[in-house]
């Protein structure tokens, strides 16, 4: 099963890195840029975002491309400080390099109006390439925000049976019903730039994350419901 802790929603437990348990540690402070970038990509699931960025920039600077689009991630998770034109540049340098979660980077920033003027497709094209290796957690990420894209209907035009497609494809590669949980909370949220908040949208997959047996869905739609 892929992880579940998706680009656009960091998971968070709480846990300090001098006192991670971690096989990556060691080799990483001995300099190594694959032991640094997953150091990085742990201390960002345990929530821990600034040791995160600090150890994604010092693989990055040694040329990882993976560690560059986590820089990017990191560089715009929080609304209130984003980058987005650093995010922009260090998601362009990992995608140069190969890096498939860079082409989810630049195309999540390709879709928000707080990096300039939104390229629909040219982050549609990243995503579907993206999508294609269904090894790669990226393909979860690459699926589910082309699902998202399909169901907003801003630069692209709405259809939902796109995202039901592109949803249920990311769903089987992670857990089922999940893909449409997410696109129900961050219609219920929304995103600075990109999603407008909408509680009808937001049932409305949720209500679908349920019915495909994703129980946190099902516990939302209820909440939502009833005027929670």
């Amino acid at each position: 099963m892929k992880r579940l802790c998706i680009l656009l929603f960091f998971c968070v437990s709480g846990v300090w890195a001098e006192n991670l348990d971690s096989p990556y540690l060691q080799h990483a402070q001995e300099g190594d840029s694959r032991a640094q970038f997953y150091l990085a990509d742990t201390l960002v699931s345990a929530g821990e975002y600034q040791q995160a960025e600090s150890w994604a920039a010092k693989s990055a600077a040694q040329g990882d491309a993976d560690a560059m689009a986590l820089l990017a991630q990191l560089k715009i998770h929080d609304p209130a400080t984003a980058d987005y034109q650093q995010a922009k540049s260090l998601a362009e340098q990992a995608v140069q390099r190969g890096s498939l979660a860079g082409k989810v980077t630049l195309a999540r920033i390709f879709v928000n109006t707080q990096a300039g003027k939104p390229d629909y497709p040219r982050a549609i094209t990243l995503l579907e390439s993206a999508s294609q290796d269904i090894e790669s957690d990226s393909a979860v990420d690459a699926q589910m925000l082309l699902g998202l894209i399909y169901a907003n209907g801003v630069g692209a035009a709405q259809d939902d049976e796109k995202a039901t497609f592109w949803f249920k494809r990311s769903s089987t590669l992670s857990r089922t019903g999940y893909a449409e949980f997410w696109a129900g909370m961050l219609f219920l949220n929304g995103e600075k730039g990109f999603i407008a908040v909408n509680k009808q949208r937001a049932l409305q997959w949720l209500n679908l994350s349920c019915t495909e047996g994703f129980d946190t869905g099902c516990e939302e739609f209820e909440r939502i419901s009833n005027g929670g």
